[in-house]
């Protein structure tokens, strides 16, 4: 299973929006996929048309309570899944304050789930509090939207800090997978240079941390586009309200480069099993 939050401490960066797309997306292909929303906010349930009423589990009663994932998790359809949020979650860093052990809670609910999926996302909250160490230490990887404009670099360098601190002192399995620009306008140099700019800080800074030494700067970029901003009013990923928009070929596209990081890590896997296999026969070394 890839377990991927989708994190960025500044808002309105297209954070839930790449969260919910993307797994819509990954969900048509044929992969089982669950969203967990730990935004307070919870935009990410609202999106995919879920609204928690009193009564039933959300990530609250998970992080809070005693509930389990497999009670607080909803079905969308035969692949998607979503644990939602409500406002209650908001009070979740207050109550966790004094917990013993409270960043490694999700990450023990986790371990207690019986379901397996092929991809579960976690749109974090935009801040770099409980919620969101909850899930650093709960995924092995870190999806990270971007605006393309400079004001995108600012808090950058302070988010990815975080993540190597996690990384380094709470889960070694950590890293920083991929990097997507989203609201692109193809029409302004100042999005072809801020790319630009990004793309060369991720370049020069890969040998600084081995957190992000393999992060892929996704060629896919999400255009502006106002069918994205309509879709969650309905209730519904860009696929089923505008499925020939721009916006649903983006995420299309973009879930076609995750799934080919997934091909990729396959044939490595394989490379090195075959390497050991190399090394381990003595024939073939004499050879």
């Amino acid at each position: 299973m890839r377990s991927i939050a989708v994190i960025n401490q500044k808002g309105g960066v297209g954070k839930t929006t790449s969260s919910v797309n993307l797994a819509a997306a990954l969900a048509r292909a044929g992969r089982k996929v669950c969203v967990m929303d730990l935004d307070p906010q919870a935009h990410a349930s609202l999106h995919l048309g879920i609204t928690a009423i009193d009564g039933e589990a959300t990530m609250y009663e998970l992080l809070c309570g005693d509930a389990t994932i497999e009670q607080a998790r909803q079905k969308i359809n035969d692949n998607l899944f979503v644990v939602p949020s409500n406002l209650d979650l908001a009070a979740a860093e207050m109550e966790l304050a004094s917990e013993v052990g409270r960043e490694m809670i999700l990450s023990d609910k986790l371990a207690e789930d019986p379901e397996d999926f092929d991809y579960l996302i976690l749109d974090c909250p935009p801040s770099l509090g409980v919620l969101t160490l909850n899930a650093l230490v709960a995924v092995n990887e870190v999806f990270l939207p971007l605006q393309p404009h400079f004001l995108a670099l600012h808090g950058l360098s302070k988010l990815l800090r975080t993540i190597e601190v996690v990384s380094r002192r709470m889960n070694s399995r950590l890293q920083l997978s991929g990097v997507v620009l989203c609201m692109y306008d193809s029409n302004t140099r100042l999005a072809a240079e801020v790319s630009t700019d990004i793309d060369q800080f991720f370049n020069v800074s890969k040998d600084a941390g081995k957190f992000f030494r393999n992060a892929k700067f996704f060629d896919t970029r999400i255009r502006r586009n106002i069918r994205l901003a309509e879709a969650p009013s309905f209730g519904q990923s860009i696929f089923d309200y505008s499925p020939d928009s721009n916006g649903a070929f983006d995420y299309q596209s973009l879930a076609e480069e995750v799934l080919s990081q997934e091909l990729a890590d396959s044939q490595m896997e394989e490379s090195d099993r075959s390497a050991i296999f190399d090394n381990s026969n003595p024939a073939r070394m004499a050879a």
